[in-house]
């Protein structure tokens, strides 16, 4: 999927939101996101460092390395 077609689904998906409590956290992820990494300097990945990263990530889920949503949502409180 492209990175097009992703921003889409978000926005898709973030319109489906009810929760005033989810809205906050994800406008602090996006805060802490536009800060950390100003729009200068992020840059598109290629498909073959897209598809390296997703297998890295299928790994590391099956080695147990990964952090669940409430402790990531910790980080930006």
């Amino acid at each position: 999927m492209d990175l097009s077609s992703r921003k889409l689904l978000f926005i898709q998906e973030f319109l489906k939101i009810n929760s005033e409590k989810t809205i906050a956290q994800l406008e602090m992820v996006l805060k802490h996101e536009i800060k950390t990494n100003p729009v200068d300097e992020i840059t598109a990945f290629t498909i073959e460092e897209l598809e390296a990263r997703i297998k890295q990530s299928e790994k590391d889920f099956l080695k147990g390395k990964f952090k669940t949503t409430e402790e990531l949502l910790k980080k930006y409180e």
